[in-house]
């Protein structure tokens, strides 16, 4: 399964590496603080809108403050592991891009996944992400079968004699506020109890903490 995974995890990384420069800034090499020494910008679609991924080119910049905080109350605000479960990929900045420039270019397959609740996503959030709040997924906090059952849908399971049928589930990219967050592992917990495929789930642990330290592009 490691191997599975590293061999997923590198191709997501040479697709993006292989981006045509019309996708990239760059064109005159003005920029100097760029994703990879290859990439400047990913241009992706928001809301109907073209967006630029691109980092801050300000290097005296410094991170929001929402996401400097380094000590929070544990719990809940506890780190989470590595590894949220058999079968389900963590990934950086980079692959969380290729999804949102895949997304972006029509593939239906794939959905980028803000599972924080709506007061976190109006102050910004990845362009290209949906709101899907945890509180949705998570019985927890008081989700019920039936709206699990229709988040289910949206990320296109199909409910048949009471079992789930994930032959056209996307592949869904779930992210929060950081490694301390614990909303989107909530709903990937969830999901892996509906048996929503391991496989079919990546995490970005980073969440909004590490895009903001990066300086990239945030969307309100």
């Amino acid at each position: 399964m490691k191997s599975v995974q590293k061999l997923l995890a590198s191709t997501a990384m040479a697709a993006l590496l292989a981006l045509p420069a019309s996708a990239m800034a760059d064109h005159h090499g003005e920029m100097k603080v760029k994703i990879t020494p290859k990439i400047g910008k990913v241009s992706v679609m928001h809301n109907g809108k073209s967006v630029d991924i691109m980092r801050n080119q300000d290097q005296s910049h410094m991170v929001n403050p929402a996401f400097a905080k380094t000590s929070r109350k544990c719990p809940p605000f506890c780190i989470q592991p590595m590894n949220l479960g058999s079968g389900v990929e963590t990934v950086g900045e980079v692959e969380v891009i290729h999804y949102a420039k895949r997304l972006s270019d029509g593939d239906s397959s794939v959905m980028l996944v803000d599972s924080r609740t709506p007061e976190w996503v109006t102050r910004g959030t990845i362009p290209g992400a949906v709101n899907i709040p945890f509180t949705k997924l998570a019985p927890s906090m008081g989700a019920d079968p039936v709206t699990i059952a229709d988040q289910m849908i949206e990320f296109g399971a199909k409910e048949q004699d009471g079992m789930w049928d994930f032959r056209d589930a996307k592949t869904i990219v779930l992210f929060c506020n950081g490694m301390w967050c614990g909303q989107s592992p909530m709903s990937i917990k969830t999901l892996l109890r509906f048996g929503y495929p391991a496989d079919k789930i990546k995490w970005f642990r980073g969440g909004m903490q590490t895009w903001e330290v990066l300086g990239l592009t945030i969307v309100k």
